[in-house]
């Protein structure tokens, strides 16, 4: 017999509170005051302020139906999945499959079997690289990355072209940060076999044309691989539409756990790679010789995986869900486009790097206080409850490009306000202070 889910696992949509503020289909905007009621983050103390959370590129604050979704597995129903037939075995089968449906919903998959659950994107990207790269890159082979890719977009690439001999060719950016499509159509031009680019750019923003390039490479008879980790989270993505051939996005960057992420691939592409990880799970039969391997997805996820992240996922897309992608991205160009304007305002000399409208980029507004190192900002932007990020952000290379060692960045999600925005000029103003005595 199969046991239904907990009621406490299934109920992780938004709150009643978000619901009557962006209820699925209506034409008002998302109330971002409303929805920081169901992050428990935002009621803490941080020295007589609340928390001014600028880093969401880096990893989401999480929702309490996230946080009750997964202290509900743990805590009343924790058991291996596809295993046991006693009770709680089959809720945590029925809770796991489920998130695996909720995921294949929320990016428009045709296929559940089609989401393979893994870490984060950085681990599917690999997945990829090992199972059909290996199989499927020889020498001589060309892929097209660009200039924009976070380093699990990169390194992998690298590291197959080294051990094929394949050649990897790069589109460049122009000073604003996007993409020079005229140099792409040239690169295509030498027949890749693969094409590997993000959506939103991680360290500017910048939104790519991805359908456009998709069917640019198509035509060319290469395979796309879109990184979506920034944008899956932040604007509507619909893998059919898109039509690429394999998106990847990260879990913990859309409101839910860390360690828990997906791949999408068409399943012809699933069905001809091999496993990626040898084990448990992954098979069908095992011999001492031989072994036949499980079917799609579950040929690609050996051992035990992380449950309870993967059901936290699934509540994660309910309530991004419920509070509508549209809706989502709408908040997120308002919040972005009153960043822009007020830091240029309020911080004459900032440097604000990519594109100059917030119709071209996602929720990221990378910036430098000439004179005064990244790390210093945000060190110093801590002691006012900002939180920003410093550093390279994982894109060395785009930053080499513009000739810098780091950047600091602010990042916004659902929960950002215009009062995060103001509290960054001021914060940046007592930064100012400091190094100028």
């Amino acid at each position: 017999m199969v046991i239904g889910v907990p009621a406490s696992a299934r109920a992780n949509g938004p709150s009643a509170a978000t619901l009557q503020q962006t209820l699925p289909g209506s034409r008002e905007p998302l109330d971002p005051i409303a929805v920081r009621r169901d992050f428990p983050i935002f009621e803490r103390d941080f020295g007589g302020r609340t928390l001014a959370y600028l880093d969401s590129a880096a990893t989401a604050q999480k929702p309490r139906q996230v946080i009750d979704a997964v202290n509900a597995y743990n805590a009343t129903y924790a058991a291996n999945v596809h295993r046991g037939i006693y009770a709680i075995g089959e809720e945590a089968t029925a809770a796991y499959e489920g998130a695996r449906a909720k995921v294949a919903r929320f990016v428009n998959a045709p296929d559940a079997h089609e989401i393979v659950f893994v870490r984060n994107a950085t681990e599917a990207i690999n997945l990829v690289a090992y199972a059909w790269g290996r199989r499927n890159i020889a020498r001589g082979d060309v892929i097209v990355l660009t200039e924009l890719e976070h380093h699990s977009n990169l390194v992998p690439w690298q590291i197959l072209a080294q051990e094929k001999d394949a050649d990897l060719e790069f589109v460049p950016i122009d000073d604003a940060g996007r993409l020079r499509l005229d140099v792409y159509d040239v690169l295509l031009r030498t027949h890749p076999k693969l094409v590997a680019f993000t959506h939103v750019s991680n360290g500017l923003g910048t939104i790519n044309p991805a359908r456009d390039m998709v069917e640019q490479a198509h035509a060319v008879g290469a395979l796309v691989l879109l990184d979506g980790a920034q944008a899956v989270p932040h604007l509507p993505v619909d893998v059919q539409a898109l039509g690429a051939d394999m998106v990847v996005f990260s879990g913990h960057k859309a409101l839910g756990p860390t360690g828990s992420g997906a791949l999408w691939a068409r399943r012809e592409l699933l069905e001809a790679m091999p496993p990626f990880l040898g084990g448990g799970e992954m098979i069908r039969e095992v011999h001492l010789r031989r072994t036949e391997y499980n079917d799609v997805p579950w040929k690609f996820e050996a051992g035990t995986p992380d449950i309870a992240a993967a059901i936290g996922l699934g509540a994660a897309v309910d309530y991004l869900s419920g509070l509508g992608m549209e809706r989502v991205r709408a908040h997120e160009r308002e919040i972005t486009a009153y960043a822009l304007e007020t830091l240029p305002r309020e911080m004459p000399g900032i440097v604000v790097y990519g594109p100059p409208n917030a119709d071209e980029r996602g929720g990221v507004v990378t910036f430098n206080l000439p004179g005064i190192h990244p790390h210093d900002v945000a060190s110093l932007l801590d002691r006012e409850a900002v939180a920003v990020r410093a550093g390279h952000h994982c894109t060395m290379p785009l930053h080499e490009r513009r000739g810098l060692d780091a950047s600091a960045r602010a990042s916004f999600n659902v929960y950002s306000t215009t009062e995060d925005i103001d509290r960054l000029p001021t914060g940046l103003g007592h930064v100012r202070q400091v190094f100028s005595q």
